[in-house]
């Protein structure tokens, strides 16, 4: 009784469905334990962060507002100036 059904199992693909199937459930599980490990991510991803982005200087966090300032002068006085010209 049992050959007939083991025979029908293995030539209808079974296994293979079951081992996609359990590679299917498998890889996401295991990639959310992996991510949800504090010591991990704080070793590696964040260390990484530090390394791509480095944090930044007071020195250039001035400059950077002064240029944004001269660039806001600028377009004010263009803007002004083509409304004096305009009336």
């Amino acid at each position: 009784m049992f050959q007939g059904l083991e025979r029908k199992l293995w030539k209808n693909g079974a296994p293979k469905r079951g081992l996609s199937m359990s590679l299917y459930l498998t890889f996401p599980v295991a990639m959310f334990w992996i991510a949800n490990q504090a010591e991990w991510f704080e070793d590696h991803v964040i260390q990484r962060k530090r390394e791509l982005w480095p944090p930044e200087k007071e020195g250039q966090r001035q400059e950077l507002e002064a240029f944004k300032e001269r660039i806001r002068k600028q377009r004010e006085e263009k803007l002004l100036g083509a409304a004096r010209q305009n009336p």
